[in-house]
């Protein structure tokens, strides 16, 4: 049991009949989205079916080129609607996020998917999100619009625009 990891102790610990090399087996499988049953588990006096199920929606988020805006749509299903950004060094971007219908939040993403600028409010009588950001290093962003509170969603209006510096 010392090669399974944390949650994995805590299931085995729930199904113990299972053997440790079939159970890391079917938490593997689970992992790679191979679809697989095991019933009839001896559990006290009843039994117990689990059921590994793989799911059919694949995270893809959109790609959005500086300059273009996107409309969108937020549903109350939805927890975000991610977009992939490519950006260079030393860009200065202005991302804005509008909608009448909710709260906005917008976030930036760096590739580990840490969060390095989010905003609620643009300013003190809206509810639109806006992030001016310099990027210090080359690569993939993620930009994630998400409802305040995740209580609801609507149509939205995503834009990412290049700024230029004015001397």
């Amino acid at each position: 049991m010392k090669y399974l990891s944390r949650s994995a102790r805590h299931h085995f610990r729930c199904f113990p009949r299972i053997p440790t090399k079939l159970f890391t087996r079917i938490i593997t499988s689970t992992v790679l989205g191979v679809s697989i049953s095991v019933s009839a588990i001896a559990f006290g006096l009843g039994s117990v079916t689990v059921t590994f199920a793989q799911s059919r929606n694949v995270y893809k988020p959109t790609a959005i080129l500086s300059g273009s805006e996107i409309n969108d749509i937020l549903t109350d299903k939805d927890f975000a609607r991610d977009y992939i950004l490519e950006a260079q060094k030393d860009e200065r971007l202005e991302i804005t996020v509008n909608s009448g219908s909710f709260d906005t939040v917008l976030s930036l993403l760096d590739i580990k998917g840490e969060v390095i600028a989010e905003n609620d409010d643009a300013a003190s009588d809206t509810t639109n999100s806006l992030i001016f950001f310099k990027v210090r290093q080359s690569g993939t962003y993620t930009i994630r619009v998400s409802s305040f509170g995740g209580s609801s969603g609507g149509k939205f209006t995503l834009k990412v625009t290049k700024l230029r510096v004015v001397n």
